[in-house]
């Protein structure tokens, strides 16, 4: 156990920004941490008023009861999927793989150690969750102050199971792919199927729920979430913990995190080792014959070089192409079914007269998934300890930045073009129409691409030991990601407004030139910053 705990020590020292803070003398390098702590904490804080409101909607119904409930599966949801993106860069096909196995531990203690070091990376999500939705149950329940600690503490172990469930499907998924000679290939395949399958459940069980005609049972959100402890009983045995102060739910929440956590990594320490290494290995092709080498201008070689980054790994090539397949999938099916059929199965009940109002946010529904994650967001700090070559190459940096700005333009908009000429098909809307949505679909593309490009020089971290803490929870990443989502959201909910009274034409010129002018301020400032680093 003490070996363990230094292992896991060592990880964590490593890549402590906390640490860097601490001992660094780079003036910049401690404002940008500055700054990147700054922005988590304000996230944490709107995912705390969010929770906290949530809570307030319940004591104002009555239904505080449930409060606990929902907090257990908020956090069990947020782990599990968390888990299922950040599986194969964190428990497998690591970087740091060679010098930890080199090392005097078991297989399965580096995998535990691994497992561990991802669940304390993003336990600072779950508590932001529990806490908040225990000051939103102690001020309407106002509760014995036992309650409290044990709230606390049975929040540590609340992420585990989902968390472990979620891992063991990876060492499942990485398992499979192992057995072929383009493991990468068939990992990202298994990955994004597992991923469809998991945003498409929720229509599943709906759609289910309605054939039973049971769909009136499930509106009441407190029947929902209890009938839900019965299926998955961690949320039953915290409710009861924390509620009746059941000392039996409480010891068997903490007793089967521990014995699961335990059983898992004694089934993948004993394949581990094996996995990993086919993971890591490349299959030559036999066929293979030396042809003619092709030239590029310098900026289209940069792109094609970020192409090949990002199809060499799982995790980036999940991150960074799963908005855009969503948006493809989104498209076609909209074209097969029809625009109002899908708008009507997503917003059952909206107070929507005609669809037809409903054109304007074509456009930003898109980018709700396109723009979900720009690759400049992390492209610039996945050079690594490469970065020097890049500064010794006779290259500006500027051009740097633009060759791997291209790429992110040549990555999403085929697919924002293909998406919106099907949705506008399917829609029925004007060929002039469809003109400005295609045009403010290739800005708002240009938007995220230069915008993205700021935060991930902004936030440049190039001390990174496994690729997951750039692509998944970089500081830059999340100060990109969230105020994004937000505002595609915003947008395409004003934009529906104003289509009432105003005409979509005129609507969608007037957000082509506010587009417009934030991608021209966005990419003058990654020339800016460009300029800064020589």
């Amino acid at each position: 156990m003490r070996n363990n705990l230094v292992l896991l020590k060592a990880l964590l020292l490593s890549t402590s920004q906390i640490n860097i803070l601490r001992y660094s003398t780079d003036a910049k390098k401690r404002r940008r941490i500055i700054g990147g702590f700054i922005g988590m904490g304000c996230l944490y804080v709107m995912l705390m008023a969010f929770c906290i409101a949530f809570c307030v909607g319940y004591g104002v119904t009555g239904m505080i009861d449930a409060a606990p409930t929902m907090c257990t599966f908020v956090i069990s949801v947020l782990a599990f999927v968390f888990t299922v993106f950040k599986t194969n860069g964190y428990l497998f096909n690591f970087k740091e793989y060679d010098m930890l196995m080199s090392l005097p531990f078991e297989a399965r203690s580096v995998a535990a150690n691994k497992f561990l070091y991802m669940y304390i990376k993003t336990l600072p999500w779950y508590m932001s969750i529990s806490i908040a939705m225990m000051i939103g149950y102690g001020f309407f329940k106002q509760p014995v102050f036992i309650v409290y600690p044990i709230w606390i503490v049975l929040s540590l172990f609340v992420p585990v199971i989902p968390m472990l469930i979620a891992s063991f499907i990876g060492f499942l998924i990485a398992k499979v792919s192992s057995g072929f000679k383009k493991t990468r290939i068939i990992q990202t395949i298994l990955t994004f199927a597992f991923v469809f399958f998991c945003f498409s459940i929720r229509f599943i069980i709906e759609a289910l729920v309605k054939n039973d005609r049971m769909h009136e049972t499930l509106e009441k959100t407190y029947e929902l979430t209890a009938k839900a402890a019965k299926v998955y009983l961690p949320a039953e045995w915290f409710s009861y913990a924390v509620t009746k102060l059941a000392i039996l739910e409480l010891v068997l929440l903490v007793g089967v995190s521990i014995a699961l956590f335990v059983l898992v990594f004694y089934l993948m320490g004993n394949s581990y080792r094996s996995i990993n290494s086919a993971l890591a290995s490349h299959a030559a092709a036999k066929n293979y014959k030396m042809t003619e080498q092709k030239s590029h201008s310098i900026l289209n070689a940069i792109a094609y070089k970020e192409f090949k980054r990002m199809t060499g790994s799982t995790v980036y090539m999940t991150n960074a192409a799963m908005g855009e397949i969503f948006a493809l999938i989104i498209g076609v099916l909209t074209l097969i079914v029809g625009f109002d059929k899908i708008v009507g199965f997503i917003m059952p009940g909206a107070p929507v007269t005609s669809y037809d109002i409903i054109q304007p946010a074509i456009p930003f529904i898109l980018y709700f998934f396109i723009g979900m994650l720009a690759t400049t967001v992390s492209s610039p700090s996945l050079e690594g300890k490469n970065y020097w070559i890049i500064k010794s190459l006779p290259i500006e940096m500027k051009t740097v930045y633009q060759g791997k700005m291209l790429f992110n333009m040549y990555l999403s908009v085929p697919f924002m073009i293909v998406s919106t000429v099907f949705m506008c098909i399917s829609a029925k809307v004007p060929v002039v129409n469809m003109i400005l949505y295609l045009v403010l679909g290739f800005v708002l593309c240009a938007f995220s691409t230069a915008r993205g490009c700021v935060c991930g020089i902004k936030h440049l971290r190039l001390d990174w030991e496994n690729e997951v803490e750039v692509i998944k929870q970089g500081a830059g990443v999340a100060i990109y990601m969230f105020p994004n989502l937000f505002a595609s959201v915003g947008l395409a909910a004003l934009s529906v407004f104003l289509g009432i009274w105003i005409d979509h034409r005129l609507i969608a010129v007037i957000l082509i030139v506010i587009a417009v002018v934030l991608a021209v301020l966005c990419y003058r400032k990654v020339l800016a910053l460009a300029g800064e680093d020589r």
